[in-house]
């Protein structure tokens, strides 16, 4: 198959397993959203505009393609301004970079620079839960089975940290720090930027179980939650950590109605947020706990909690 430009496929090889994971050393998750938005612009051009992928190029890039895009994805999608943004957002960054490669494609760059961002609105509410779900959801894994003692460890542990789903997954044994007066964990967070979260005693004792239930040596760097495949640890992917969270859930509510549907991963860190904006914890403290490189974005949990009381 003879390939129209060359150079832009090479780009976009070049964009997303050079620039972005080593250059700019942005984390996995990152260049894995990124990789997700370039394929789905280049799946809609082929299916909309009839190009073959070997035909596409930078000069197929043009305003009217891409503004159909993000209208694609709000009609077929169901996108929300959010996500919209952030694939106008991915699209932009690429052209950019190629074009600090190579001048001649700025012009690409510049036109697509024109279109404008979605309006999103500021938004009040946290999907959460309280502290009996919490507690109904811990009880579910069967942990006579190393993969529940696996799930309840790992959901112990997420809630307590408040960490990502992604940070979660990057952990590995010698980042837990448990023999000290106030114990913590080292968490890899957006841009690698790292940072320490403090852990109770609790979970410090889940985690001494769980390795020795796995064998795992409290120094080891390999990957802390995994999965064996063909005899070899690989770390576990974020669609089995929504898998399992999604049974407990879905087990818990078959016995209280009150458990809230459609439980996620991310809602065990805005729910310990929110549990520790109740018990007094200040807000830039939590924003430090959570990693959030502005406080501004951490204020969403204030206003949740107050919204909450108002009604």
């Amino acid at each position: 198959m003879k390939i129209k430009d060359l150079d832009f496929y090479r780009s976009v090889r070049d964009y997303l397993t050079v620039y972005l994971p080593e250059q700019r050393v942005c984390s996995f998750a990152t260049v894995k959203s990124y990789r997700e938005a370039i394929s789905l612009f280049l799946e809609f051009i082929t299916k909309s505009q009839g190009i073959g992928m070997a035909k596409i190029g930078f000069e197929t890039i043009t305003p009217e393609v891409v503004s159909d895009f993000l209208k694609w994805l709000v009609t077929d999608k169901k996108s929300t301004a959010t996500t919209i943004n952030h694939r106008l957002a991915v699209i932009r960054a690429f052209l950019k970079y190629a074009g600090t490669r190579n001048p001649e494609y700025w012009e690409c760059y510049l036109k697509i620079q024109q279109i404008p961002f979605r309006k999103v609105q500021k938004k009040l509410t946290v999907n959460h839960f309280d502290e009996n779900t919490l507690s109904a959801l811990l009880t579910e894994p069967d942990i006579r089975k190393k993969t529940g003692h696996r799930d309840l460890f790992f959901m112990i542990l997420m809630y307590d940290s408040g960490a990502r789903d992604g940070e979660m997954l990057s952990l590995h044994p010698c980042d837990v720090i448990p023999d000290l007066k106030a114990p913590y964990v080292i968490l890899r967070g957006k841009g690698n930027k790292i940072r320490t979260v403090p852990l109770m005693k609790k979970t410090i004792d889940h985690f001494g179980g769980y390795l020795k239930r796995y064998q795992l040596d409290p120094r080891d760097e390999g990957p802390l939650f995994f999965t064996i495949i063909h005899g070899k640890r690989c770390v576990m992917s974020d669609d089995n950590v929504a898998r399992f969270i999604r049974k407990y859930a879905l087990a818990a509510r078959l016995k209280n109605s009150l458990i809230p549907e459609n439980i996620t991963p991310h809602m065990f860190r805005h729910s310990r947020a929110i549990h520790l904006y109740r018990n007094g914890v200040p807000l830039p403290l939590i924003s430090q706990w959570l990693g959030h490189s502005n406080l501004e974005t951490t204020l969403v949990y204030a206003y949740a909690d107050t919204e909450m009381k108002r009604k």
